[in-house]
């Protein structure tokens, strides 16, 4: 996967300059975004898991119904809903999808470098001086790049084998496993794995707009950055446990007109749900 990140690099460096807006502002939005979840998603899951459902919705409507406005909101505004609804479900569902990115990273690492070799770029397709782009040309090359990056992941798909899939399917399991009977542990440990991720990829993208070539950097020193991948998320994983505990109701309560105690009533949790 770094190797496609590499090529990101190279696309979106260099001699071709990117505007500032493409890169600073969704760079700031992620950073802020991931510090946030990082140390605080537990605490605040529901309004996370309506966003992201909203954010996931909005995504699928706008290319699955129609490339328009209108369809986008409507499937934004369902899909939260339904996240919210069936959160336990919905956050179980994020916590297998990391896991399987994860998976796949680390498995599908010897075929993309395969995939690589068929399109290196020779230096004579680049341009010889600096081309500073303005928005509009620097989404276009945004998307460009990004299409090209889901090409040489299928293609990666595609040559994996088959005992590969066998162990995403068997981790996707185990996430799932966990996430009904250990929740608050898969809950605080997606939401520091997600939040880890964003860090990172809002700094690449700052760091991108300042002409570094921070891919590079972490490729030649992966297991640093592995590392400290890790120790970030047991980071975020424990503050959340500690500090985002739910509030938990007494278990007797003094009657107003006397001295009787009497027991709260117990709302019985449902599996699909808070």
């Amino acid at each position: 996967m770094l190797e496609i990140l590499q090529d990101l690099e190279y696309a979106l460096g260099g001699t071709v300059r990117l505007s500032p807006v493409v890169l600073v502002g969704p760079g700031l939005v992620f950073v802020i975004a991931g510090l946030f979840i990082w140390l605080g998603g537990l605490g605040f899951r529901k309004i996370l898991v309506a966003v992201a459902g909203a954010i996931t919705g909005g995504i699928c409507g706008f290319f699955a119904i129609g490339q328009n406005i209108i369809s986008a909101a409507f499937t934004a505004a369902l899909a939260a809903a339904l996240a919210m609804l069936f959160e336990r479900i919905f956050i179980t569902i994020l916590t297998a999808a990391l896991a399987t990115l994860f998976a796949f990273i680390v498995l599908a690492r010897p075929y993309i470098e395969n995939s690589q070799q068929e399109t290196v770029i020779s230096p004579g397709e680049r341009p010889a001086q600096d081309v500073a782009l303005d928005v509009r040309e620097s989404a276009e090359k945004t998307k460009t790049c990004i299409i090209d990056a889901g090409q040489k992941v299928k293609h990666a798909c595609l040559q994996m084998p088959v005992y590969n899939w066998a162990i995403i399917m068997v981790l996707i399991l185990i996430c799932i496993v966990a996430g009904f009977s250990l929740w608050q542990l898969a809950s605080a440990l997606c939401f520091s794995a997600l939040g880890t991720v964003l860090i990172f990829a809002g700094m690449i993208l700052l760091l991108f707009n300042k002409g570094s070539m921070p891919v590079s950097i972490i490729s030649s020193r992966s297991s640093f950055y592995i590392a400290v991948f890790a120790a970030m998320m047991a980071f975020g994983t424990t503050e959340q446990l500690l500090l985002c505990k739910q509030p938990k109701t007494s278990p007797t309560v003094k009657s107003q007109t006397g001295g009787n105690t009497q027991k709260p009533k117990q709302t019985k949790k449902r599996w699909w749900g808070t």
